[in-house]
């Protein structure tokens, strides 16, 4: 006999990966487009992460920001690296890793849509031959997994919903993990079993995407001491979060900064200011 105790636990079992994945695959979404920009750089040794600035983008010039924000903008609607050819990345860390995730998410898709996507429905056309029902083919909805043909002279290949990109990929796995769409037949709902795998799958996305941007949790002591007081400054990430730094003086630093766990703390738009402070204190030592 089940208790209530017994259902609530099954639920979290079902809402627990399914509320992950998503939370997982929305921040691959969210960081793709600061990934490809940076297949086009070379790596900098620089903290933060020159790819994790964000709102820092305004101490550089106006010009070089317009640029880099038409970069990302249009690297996001192109096709799957997968598919492309890379001549020169000046990144290929990052080039390894954005292939590593898209090449995740769209086996993912592929063997979640073998599993609970209806197949192409069926009938007979007037000649009583069996064809194929072209407008349920056309479904925006559907997964169309990739296909190959290796013979002879008629040899050719697809793409299938690969050509849409990660962004779409991602979009239709949400909607599966989230059991959207199962109101009609062209989907079932995921078995616990796939849920699961979905869930690990998203993880590993988002770990190798934020791993490549340095965004991944790492610590770092900056080489220029507090402009304040000299202390040792340290930089950290956070996954999915802003960067981070604190001044190992304490209290007694005099930096316009809030204290958090008794240190001067910098982060969000505060980081401006720090990082403008240091420019400075390095100019009037030259």
């Amino acid at each position: 006999m089940h208790t209530p105790a017994d259902t609530l636990a099954t639920l979290d079992r079902a809402i627990r990966p399914a509320a992950q994945a998503v939370a997982d695959l929305r921040a691959v979404r969210e960081e793709w487009g600061d990934l490809l920009a940076a297949i086009e750089r070379p790596p900098a040794a620089e903290w933060p992460p020159r790819e994790a600035r964000g709102f820092l983008d305004q101490l550089a010039a106006a010009d070089y920001r317009e640029d880099d924000d038409q970069l990302a903008a249009a690297r996001v609607g192109r096709l799957p690296l997968i598919l492309r050819e890379h001549p020169a990345p000046l990144n290929l860390d990052a080039l390894d890793a954005a292939v590593a995730a898209e090449r995740d998410l769209f086996d993912l898709a592929d063997q979640l849509a073998a599993a609970i996507q209806r197949p192409v429905r069926t009938g007979r056309d007037r000649y009583g031959r069996f064809v194929r029902d072209e407008d349920d083919a056309a479904n925006p909805a559907r997964w169309h997994p990739a296909t190959h043909r290796d013979a002879g002279p008629a040899a050719a290949s697809s793409a299938g919903s690969r050509a849409y990109g990660l962004h779409w990929a991602a979009v239709w796995l949400e909607g599966r993990v989230c059991g959207e769409d199962t109101d009609g037949d062209l989907f079932e709902l995921l078995p616990p079993y796939l849920l699961e795998q979905a869930a690990k799958v998203a993880a590993r996305a988002r770990r190798t995407v934020e791993r490549a941007l340095e965004r991944d949790g790492r610590t770092t002591h900056l080489d220029d001491p507090c402009p304040w007081c000299g202390g040792q400054l340290v930089g950290s990430t956070r996954p999915g979060g802003e960067p981070v730094v604190t001044c190992s003086t304490g209290e007694g630093c005099g930096a316009p900064a809030i204290l958090d766990r008794g240190r001067r703390t910098w982060r969000g738009a505060d980081l401006v200011g720090l990082f403008g402070a240091l420019d400075a204190a390095r100019h009037r030592e030259e």
